[in-house]
């Protein structure tokens, strides 16, 4: 019967291992994903990762409002 013990420690610990990993790689990824955001609209505030993003944002979402001098080049 000694195995059967073993077996669920064993099971535990894995599942411990697992957890912890799993953890600390969606920390990471939630990590990066937001140093990805580096445009910040300065009407709304919402972050974009690339400047394209960011333009296609501005001329759906604020029409009306002056196009930001750092977009006046970006092609669409």
């Amino acid at each position: 019967m000694a195995r059967g013990q073993q077996k669920i420690q064993s099971q535990q610990k894995n599942a411990k291992k697992a957890a912890e990993k799993k953890k600390s790689q969606g920390a990471d990824q939630k990590s990066a994903a937001k140093a990805a955001l580096v445009h910040t609209c300065p009407v709304c505030r919402t972050q974009m990762p690339d400047p394209k993003t960011f333009k296609q944002h501005f001329e759906s979402k604020h029409p009306k409002s002056p196009m930001p001098p750092e977009l006046a080049d970006v092609q669409a």
